[in-house]
């Protein structure tokens, strides 16, 4: 086979995914073998290819590639998320920008322009992660709107509806006037903001006395409905049973009593809005105060707003204080460091808001998800550091505002058959929704027609709490085959950032409808930084286009780029040079392979002892980095099992191997070696592929004629044997020696080519087993151990082993003493600098203790140079 000059990384890559695809290696169905299962964390549907899911997918795609190397029946299910409210929400935008409303729409109207977005932008990301190299099963692509995957969603709803644990509420929840929906409270993200903090006067009735409260939100006081006192502040005694005004829209509120009041915080008292603060409600419901809702649901003012009705909420902030200071209600402000929520999603921020609510009660639910994680061990986080936060959100856990007022999701399955808020029947599909309302109602003539179902739509994370299992049909059918046989599936690799809205979730619903865990490893990646530390974002301008990374680099080195320095929940400082680093590592690589197939091999010569020895050593060098990569990759160091091949290929292969087997110039390598050779270079492509795959199969192809079945992404991971570890340590001392002669070489201007004898008193023992190796590397004509000092002789150690290379005419001998000689004065002349300075009592006593250590240094250093010349001049004298 011709083997092509430079390794052309975009012919290759489309070649070789396309011989992959045709082969259907991706695809798997159950067999005898064991299952290895990976499930993407699926992206949103209109989502592109960005820097943290090119970190997270070629993760994944190293454990697939290296379970289907280790005989696994390997399957990776990708798929994406409707993702509700992101989507929903560039619907609405192209919707507006066509000049359509989206309330001038009717649901179906609606959801068939959501369903053109989706199959228009739907994908795309899928279709770049194969650019990238990503090995799924692409038969098994799934998506959280197929109708299997609703329908599972839906079943779920009903069942835990049935148990009880769904549950209709009245409740002050997260409203997003941007979205215009609820969101559940890990979905808000609370920052600290800078604002005001307003002093009004609300006028005591009957009086002309005024009560000062401090608020940041002055626009709410339209919703006031008392002003709260504690019982035991004195200083409000006089007030006790009396009444206040609002200002502005003048309401007659209660002065109502609670030790709920801090007493230290503003003024000491507070006004109430039930109807708009979490704890002012629940305030609301023990003194039985009205509510007052003032807002719509874009957090503009209502009619309760008054002349204000319209305005958004901040434009109002704005405007009433004016208005408050031109009738003498506003005391003063003040400015104020406040927590604001925000929505995770749109970043708008949130108004507590009352609604009614679908909740899921989670208290029980989430015990095994304790459990497992944090008692038994059944599941385990890597990094293991995260279990606390995890622990924290689970022990805290609150109940699950699963609803959304959206239209794109599933639509919960529930349908009213009257007025009140109790005339409802849960079920899968309307027919039995017309049964069971027959059977509330004992109604028998009750049909379709007479029945509503609930408008909104269920949360996203409520359908994608099911995907390890709703992949594989095991929510309409636990008995599937695909169910039994990939569940629970074995590593999640996703961002710490969803460990509670999308990990603990699957673990809780795992527990609940298979019984077990979904999981056993959960690897948590870092974020993406650029190399100012800063989260890589559009708006920054700082994240570069992956394809472009690709394009530039190749797929291969980019995923070395970013493998290197992805330890397991760290962040990554991305840098393009990590990048380049990993596309001179594919070169380096190719061109190892090509001095290879390069040599002409004989079948007559027999193989020189050095080649016999580099084989042993590599062999065993091989085993020891599989034990290395074995155990990182246990311990999810993925990282660190790049790095150990990295090393094993570029230094110990490359730089050492190679260049203790290469023939002499234009001459044959002997066939036993070549073997060897190949042997080599194909285990080392098979440790590599997982994380090279497109490299790995081009060279591996090249070197010999392959079938389908041979092909490397179906081969045999290397087995780990038994080595000689004494072997690796002896090398590490012939290095030295090596290290030793070439140092020599260079400094005395000695050429390579120019033979050299070597002559050492092994003093430790050292064994000689490399020898040859020595020879080989350091071009000795002559190497033979002596017991005294060779005289005439240049000299190195290596521990305490002495080294001597006889003089011979390539060395001006006069020339290398006057060169030694001057370098001796001036070292000499250097330590008297060195030693006045420690000599001196002032500088000594005033000197930082760094300082003086590092002028001790320099002596100790000056020192041993000038024994080292010394004994050098000895020998040429």
């Amino acid at each position: 086979m011709t083997i092509p000059a430079q390794f052309d990384a975009k012919t290759i890559e489309s070649k070789w995914y396309d011989y992959w695809m045709k082969n259907n290696y991706f695809h798997s169905e159950p067999d005898h073998r064991t299952p290895y299962t990976i499930v993407i964390p699926p992206p949103n549907v209109t989502g592109v290819l960005h820097m943290g899911h090119m970190l997270n997918n070629t993760i994944q795609d190293v454990l697939i590639r290296r379970a289907r190397l280790k005989g696994f029946n390997a399957c990776w299910v990708p798929g994406t998320d409707h993702a509700s409210i992101a989507t929903e929400a560039k619907v609405v935008a192209k919707l507006k920008a066509e000049g359509i409303n989206k309330n001038d729409l009717t649901r179906e109207e609606f959801l068939k322009h959501a369903w053109e977005w989706t199959d228009k932008y739907g994908g795309t990301i899928l279709e770049q992660l194969k650019k990238l190299g990503a090995s799924c099963d692409w038969e098994r692509t799934k998506f959280t709107m197929d109708p299997d995957m609703s329908a599972s969603v839906i079943k779920s709803f009903v069942d835990l509806y049935n148990k009880g644990l769904i549950y209709r509420g009245y409740r002050m929840v997260n409203w997003d006037p941007e979205a215009k929906t609820t969101l559940s409270d890990e979905e808000v993200i609370y920052e600290e903001q800078q604002g005001k903090l307003f002093f009004l006067k609300y006028k005591i009735e009957g009086s002309e006395d005024f009560l000062t409260i401090a608020t940041t939100r002055p626009e709410t006081i339209f919703g006031d409905t008392a002003i709260c006192i504690n019982p035991n502040d004195e200083r409000f005694t006089h007030l006790k049973g009396k009444k206040a005004i609002v200002p502005i829209c003048g309401r007659v509120i209660p002065i109502i009593e609670d030790e709920y009041v801090d007493v230290e915080f503003g003024t000491g008292c507070l006004k109430v809005t039930p109807a708009h603060d979490m704890n002012d409600k629940t305030l609301g419901e023990k003194h039985n105060l009205e509510i007052v809702d003032i807002f719509n649901e874009d957090a503009t003012l209502n009619s309760f707003g008054l002349h204000y009705q319209g305005k958004d909420r901040f434009v109002v902030r704005k405007e009433i204080e004016k208005e408050l200071q031109e009738i003498g209600a506003l005391a003063k402000t003040e400015t104020h460091l406040n927590k604001v929520g925000t929505s995770e999603r749109t970043k708008a921020v949130i108004e507590p808001r009352l609604s009614d609510q679908w909740f899921l009660k989670m208290e029980e639910l989430v015990k095994p998800a304790i459990k497992s994680v944090l008692e038994t061990g059944d599941i385990k986080l890597h990094p293991k550091r995260f279990e606390n936060t995890y622990a924290h959100w689970l022990n805290n856990i609150r109940d699950w505002n699963i609803s959304r007022q959206l239209w794109w999701g599933q639509q919960i399955p529930a349908y009213y058959y009257g007025d009140g808020k109790e005339d409802f029947v849960v079920a899968e599909n309307i027919g039995d929704a017309v049964k069971l309302a027959q059977e509330k109602t004992s109604n028998s003539s009750l049909t379709a027609s007479d029945l509503k179902q609930d408008v909104d739509a269920l949360d996203t994370w409520f359908s994608s709490w099911l995907w390890p299992m709703s992949v594989f049909g095991g929510i309409m059918d636990p008995e599937s085959p695909d169910f039994k046989y990939y569940y629970p599936t074995n590593d999640l690799v996703t961002g710490p950032d969803i460990l509670f809205f999308w990990v603990a979730r699957m673990i809780i619903a795992g527990y609940e409808y298979a019984g077990e865990k979904p999981f056993t490893n959960v690897y948590l990646t870092g974020l993406v930084r650029d190399k100012q530390r800063r989260k890589m974002s559009k708006s920054l301008g700082n994240s570069p286009d992956p394809l472009d990374l690709i394009d530039k680099f190749s797929a291969d080195g980019v995923r070395v780029g970013l493998l290197l320095s992805a330890s397991a929940g760290n962040d990554i400082m991305f840098d393009e040079e990590l990048c380049s680093q990993g596309k001179a590592f594919s070169n380096k690589i190719w061109n190892a392979f090509k001095l290879i197939k390069g040599w002409e091999v004989s079948e007559t010569i027999v193989q020189p002892e050095s080649s016999k020895v580099a084989i042993e050593w590599y062999e065993a060098k091989l085993q020891q980095t599989l034990v290395d990569i074995e155990d990182n990759f246990e311990k999810y160091r993925i990282s660190d099992s790049l790095m150990a091949i990295y090393k094993l290929v570029w230094d110990d292969f490359c730089s050492w191997f190679l260049e203790m087997i290469k023939p002499a110039y234009q001459q044959p390598i002997d066939s036993v070696t070549f073997a060897k050779a190949i042997e080599m270079l194909e285990n080392n492509l098979k440790l590599l592929h997982p994380f090279m795959p497109f490299l790995t199969e081009e060279i591996w192809q090249l070197i010999a004629e392959r079938t389908p079945e041979e092909a490397l992404i179906v081969s045999t991971w290397p087995e780990v044997k038994p080595f000689d570890a004494k072997l690796i340590a002896d090398f590490e001392n012939s290095i030295e020696v090596i290290s030793g002669i070439r140092t020599i070489r260079k400094d005395k201007n000695i050429p390579f080519k120019d033979a050299i004898e070597l002559k050492g008193i092994n003093s430790e023992n050292v064994s000689t087993y490399f020898d040859s190796i020595i020879t080989k590397l350091g071009n000795v004509s002559a190497f033979e151990y002596v017991s005294e000092k060779v005289d005439g002789a240049l000299s190195f150690r290596v521990k305490s082993n002495e080294y001597f290379i006889p003089i011979t005419g390539n060395i001006d001998v006069e020339a290398e003493i006057a060169k030694l000689t001057e370098e001796l004065n001036y070292t000499k002349g250097f330590l008297k600098s060195v030693e006045a300075k420690l000599s001196n009592e002032k500088f000594v006593n005033g000197a930082p203790e760094k300082v003086l250590n590092l002028e001790k240094q320099k002596q100790a250093d000056a020192l041993a140079k000038i024994a080292t010349i010394e004994q050098s001049l000895a020998g040429l004298k």
